[in-house]
């Protein structure tokens, strides 16, 4: 048996809400392809080469965003302050690029985003500083960029990319999914945190990119999420049917990657969410000692884990939201097709 890995609500649909709600899964890839129960659907990945090449576009601009919000937060040490505005700039900021770039870059298509903010409160009183403060920053990252030089962005136009993620989603048609910054704990301490982007076609993830900025790109197996300078920064990205890759945030230069090999339960690696919050850390430990895992586990934020995982750092990832909390399809979308996208990867159910 090829233990690939075991995760926890990994069901990826959307309806009307944007929330997962189904009971914990496991899997193993105890299967072969062709006995899996995981639902296939006929797309091919060349269908979407254009898409796919917008969001790596969408995606890394706003990576490029958050990394100078991240970088102006730790020199200013806004953790220790109550003033936690330079992480909304970086959230919503993020949001308005990747909603922007991809109405230029596919301007024949439909449109449709479900996203996890929105402008309410910006447009709230005392909001107004900081709509101005996102408005700067996008335009400096697209004047920095250069691609969309012919524009400069009103407030306005902020909060109407902003407010395109407010679409309903559903099975019929396509709809993008994006977490503007996933880990936002991780995004404040300097650690890991992820900008998610995935295309749903008639209710199917069929695209994932997912930029990690602060992961390395080297193995972060055994624990070690930090490298020296200019060796982190990570874009993985999948789509239906061809496979998953990785490259440097800063190049195009892209590498296939697959999941660790690992046999033997004993050997292998387990990734968990790094707030005790988000997973019962309890229950996580309780199976892998059923399983015989040694190795202590590897708690890093964000869905970096599944970029980890995707490449083999990993082997296990479990995930055990507390008791009332409700999965959102941002938080899963883009990562768990850039571990299941891997060709010839095997799962089977467990419940």
């Amino acid at each position: 048996m090829n233990l690939v890995s075991i995760i926890a609500k990994p069901e990826i649909t959307i309806t009307k809400n944007p929330y997962l709600v189904s009971s914990p899964l496991l899997f193993f890839s105890n299967k072969t392809k062709s006995e899996t129960s995981i639902p296939r659907v006929l797309f091919s990945s060349m269908s979407y080469n254009k898409e796919l090449a917008a969001a790596k576009k969408a995606v890394s601009l706003a990576a490029r965003l958050c990394q100078k919000m991240q970088k102006a937060i730790l020199q200013s040490d806004v953790q220790s302050k109550s003033d936690k505005s330079p992480v909304t700039v970086a959230d919503y900021g993020s949001q308005a690029l990747v909603s922007y770039a991809l109405q230029r870059e596919l301007p024949s298509e439909q449109f449709s985003l479900v996203a996890e903010e929105d402008s309410e409160d910006l447009l709230k009183d005392g909001g107004q500083e900081t709509l101005e403060r996102i408005t700067k920053l996008v335009n400096d990252i697209l004047a920095s960029d250069g691609s969309y030089s012919d524009c400069t962005l009103s407030t306005e136009d902020i909060v109407k990319a902003i407010d395109c993620g407010k679409s309903e989603g559903g099975s019929r048609g396509r709809h993008w999914v994006l977490d503007p910054i996933d880990g936002t704990k991780g995004f404040l301490r300097g650690n890991q945190y992820a900008i998610a982007l995935a295309l749903l076609d008639e209710g199917t993830v069929v695209l994932g990119v997912l930029a990690c900025p602060n992961l390395p790109l080297t193995s972060i197996a055994g624990g070690s999420q930090h490298s020296l300078p200019g060796e982190v920064g990570c874009l993985f990205f999948s789509v239906v049917g061809g496979g998953t890759y990785m490259q440097p945030l800063d190049s195009s230069s892209a590498v296939k990657v697959q999941v660790n090999a690992t046999d033997n339960p004993e050997e292998a690696s387990l990734f968990e969410s790094y707030e005790a919050a988000h997973s019962m850390h309890d229950l996580s430990s309780s199976i892998v000692k059923k399983l015989g895992v040694k190795a202590p586990p590897v708690r890093i934020d964000s869905q970096a884990k599944y970029g980890a995982l995707s490449r083999g750092d990993g082997v296990i990832y479990l995930r055990f939201p507390h008791k009332g909390y409700r999965e959102k399809i941002w938080d899963h979308a883009a990562g768990c097709i850039v571990v299941s996208g891997i060709e010839n990867i095997r799962f089977a159910y467990m419940s």
